[in-house]
């Protein structure tokens, strides 16, 4: 990857991960202070109504955060891993070896602590998958901290990783947390994606095409069954990388340019505002102390630094992959500690995974993920400290 593109994502990142913390920092004042209680509980539960002819979409503002926006996220999502596997990081076999292995081993271990410790509650073991998502903006905000001192080599590994890690909560999201489906309205969403494959294939490079489109895509899949977020991903992947004449500038790359303001400067941290507002009054002692809580916390802190750190010790080891030039194991174990800040995609999959559950399960996922990311955050950074101390002393 050229380094200006990787300096500019990088920035976007680290930028989001501080608005991140102040949104959720601020979505904890408004729900737990009583005079904004009232305004905040009112706010998420605001109707949106939205009729296009016999079309209707009825939602309140949580949802069309949740189903609405956070589409587009996972758009820009898309567009970012399709850039890493054709043009970046991913796309030299030399490289992608490490951070695929690493992620891997991020996804499966953590789900292995969790269901470890949330074996006999039938219901909570549906959150399997929360402490598997690495939060890319929040753990490069993490990392920024850390100044000038920190290798290149190690923010690509931690991006890379995070990035592999979103291919993973996708596929995950698409597998195992689709509700009942309907038949018709999933043709009619396929249909949509073959319409936007074709104009891939005829290289058309009008971005409203396949906006247009796509936007009728993602109304199909929402009533289908499938997470509407997907159709987000769908779109793009479909959209091409290549500019149709020689010099110009490629549509997905125009648009990923055009959508990292809005995603980092709104989408996240509503998103985190809309989602991140626990009451601490009247939480009993079970959930603070209850499987979800305890196995996602654990899975962010304790599985996915064992997993990332340990596969890609084994990746160095059977030389499938190696180290970034000036990055130490200790620096390694370091990044991969922060991993655990799992937050934006640990919250989404938690609202996934127990819909329609108690209350006490909203909870318990959002205790979970704030400690378990603010113990790796905070355990990382220590970590890295040392590491990067000893690298400059050497």
């Amino acid at each position: 990857m050229p380094l200006r593109p990787l300096q500019r994502f990088l920035k976007f990142q680290s930028a989001a991960g501080v608005l991140l913390m102040l949104s959720a920092f601020a979505a904890l004042a408004c729900a737990n202070l009583p005079w904004l209680a009232r305004w905040y509980d009112a706010l998420l539960a605001l109707p949106v109504e939205v009729t296009l002819g016999p079309l209707e979409l009825r939602k309140n503002f949580l949802l069309i955060v949740n189903d609405g926006l956070m589409a587009i996220f996972f758009l820009l999502v898309g567009l970012e891993i399709k850039r890493e596997i054709l043009d970046g990081e991913l796309s030299e076999p030399g490289k992608v070896a490490l951070p695929v292995i690493a992620s891997i081993g991020g996804i499966i271990v953590p789900a292995v602590v969790y269901l470890a410790i949330a074996r006999g509650d039938a219901v909570a073991r549906a959150g399997w998958a929360i402490p598997a998502a690495t939060d890319i903006a929040f753990s490069l905000g993490v990392l920024s901290l850390l100044g000038t001192r920190v290798p290149v080599g190690l923010k690509v590994f931690l991006s890379a990783v995070a990035i592999v890690d979103d291919l993973g909560a996708i596929l995950i999201i698409a597998i195992f947390y689709s509700e009942q489906l309907s038949i018709v309205a999933l043709a009619l969403g396929v249909t949509g994606l073959g319409a936007l494959v074709l104009f891939n294939r005829l290289r058309v490079d009008r971005l409203a095409a396949y906006f247009l489109v796509g936007t009728v895509m993602w109304i199909c899949v929402l009533k289908s069954g499938v997470h509407a977020t997907l159709a987000g991903v769908a779109l793009a992947f479909t959209i091409p990388f290549r500019a149709r004449e020689a010099g110009g500038d490629p549509p997905a790359r125009r648009l990923e340019h055009a959508l990292h303001p809005w995603v980092t400067y709104m989408i996240l941290p509503l998103f985190a505002f809309a989602n991140s507002g626990v009451r601490f009054a009247g939480i009993r002692g079970e959930v603070w102390l209850g499987p979800v809580t305890l196995g996602i916390a654990a899975g962010l802190v304790i599985g996915k630094a064992v997993g990332v750190f340990g596969f890609s010790g084994l990746a160095v080891l059977t030389r499938l992959g190696r180290l970034p030039g000036e990055v130490s194991r200790l620096m390694l174990l370091g990044v991969s500690i922060l991993t655990g800040i799992g937050f934006t995609m640990s919250l989404f999959i938690g609202t996934l995974a127990f819909e329609g559950q108690a209350a006490d399960y909203a909870v318990a996922v959002r205790l979970g993920v704030f400690g378990g990311s603010i113990v790796s955050a905070l355990l990382g950074l220590a970590v890295l400290r040392l590491g990067l101390g000893r690298a400059s002393a050497a």
